[in-house]
């Protein structure tokens, strides 16, 4: 059965389709996406599926990758976090997204930081 889309539809997927592109576009001219920085301290159901499945981190990697959003750096850490994730997502709406969605599993409590490059940011103090 063909689903036909009424024009709200077809609008909306072009919009999509076009945002993507765009994001595309700027990574093949090199220009980065923005960077984010995810602080993340596991539930005891995380620390629960992490000791009996430790290869999960990575397969979260490749669902965070299916979701528009690229791991850059990660690291396991001691302290108040468990994790430090640096990542790339296309803008604030896509990484408010994807936190949304890892934290509504209840194995994470995440706080996603957005990050600006250090040469960006004293330029942006020099400017009038």
């Amino acid at each position: 059965m063909v689903k036909e889309l009424d024009d709200q539809q077809c609008r909306s997927r072009a919009s999509t389709a076009k945002r993507h592109k765009s994001s595309a576009d700027d990574t093949r001219l090199g220009k980065t996406m923005p960077t984010y920085i995810l602080l993340s301290q596991l539930t005891d159901e995380g620390w629960k599926t992490v000791k009996e499945r430790p290869e999960r981190i990575k397969e979260v990697n490749e669902e965070l990758k299916a979701m528009g959003v690229k791991v850059v750096q990660q690291y396991a850490v001691l302290g108040s976090y468990d994790f430090i994730n640096v990542v790339e997502a296309a803008d604030n709406q896509k990484i408010a997204k994807v936190s949304i969605d890892l934290g509504s599993r209840g194995t994470i409590r995440l706080t996603t930081l957005p990050a600006i490059p250090i040469d960006d940011f004293i330029a942006s103090l020099k400017r009038k």
